[in-house]
């Protein structure tokens, strides 16, 4: 099997609970609370940071060229793209550096991003880039899903566009393409790795809409 058949098999009680999270279905109802929005966004925003240093800092570690370019890319589009947007998001909601600073990084973002590094210096290039898969591969699914209902929130609605573009559909196909050659690529133990990552990251996705529902603190 390819490598996102087996991850998606083994993974796929946290991405069916990623679905149907409160969080997920308060943006389609239009009925999620302004300040869980709020906290995520300014969740999101520390791990999206992070994100995008992962790229580069993977690209340095890897011996394929290939791989570097790709690599730097998705960091150079996840600038123009997912953060831009983010960044109007803070400019709608009036979300200043003040109150960035004054936001604690929640237990699971902290999580999920010391989860990522960790592929990184204890794993692989493979494990790396496995770990970072689920985060636009779900949300891709997720705004898939929602963009044929939409929600009657504005805020909300433009969140759901963002992730069921055409243009991210392409992003997706080619990430798994690459991911699937270099399982291929890979002996057992660093299969194992592989898929490894993609569980506990698909595991913390489902947990990061819980962390925001209920504004987790330590």
């Amino acid at each position: 099997m390819l490598f996102t058949e087996l991850a998606r098999e083994k993974s796929s009680i946290f991405w069916e609970r990623s679905f149907e999270h409160p969080f997920i279905q308060g943006l389609v109802s239009g009925e999620l609370a302004p300040e869980v929005f709020r906290y995520y966004l300014l969740q999101d925003r520390y791990y999206l940071e992070h994100f995008s240093k992962l790229y580069f800092l993977i690209a340095k570690k890897s011996a394929s060229e290939e791989i570097q370019a790709h690599l730097r890319l998705n960091a150079e589009e996840l600038k123009n793209g997912e953060i831009f947007v983010r960044e109007g998001f803070f400019k709608e909601l009036d979300i200043g550096e003040q109150e960035i600073l004054e936001t604690p990084v929640a237990p699971t973002a902290y999580h999920y991003v010391s989860h990522m590094y960790r592929q990184l210096i204890d794993g692989s290039v493979n494990s790396a880039i496995a770990g970072m898969l689920p985060c636009a591969w779900l949300y891709h699914e997720i705004g898939l899903r929602l963009i044929e209902v939409g929600s009657p929130n504005p805020l909300y609605q433009k969140w759901i566009e963002t992730y069921a573009s055409e243009e991210a559909t392409v992003q997706i196909a080619k990430e798994c393409d690459i991911i699937n050659r270099l399982y291929q690529e890979s002996d057992e133990q660093e299969q194992e790795q592989m898929l490894e990552a993609f569980l506990i990251s698909s595991k913390m996705e489902a947990d990061f809409w819980e962390m925001a529902l209920v504004l987790e603190k330590w």
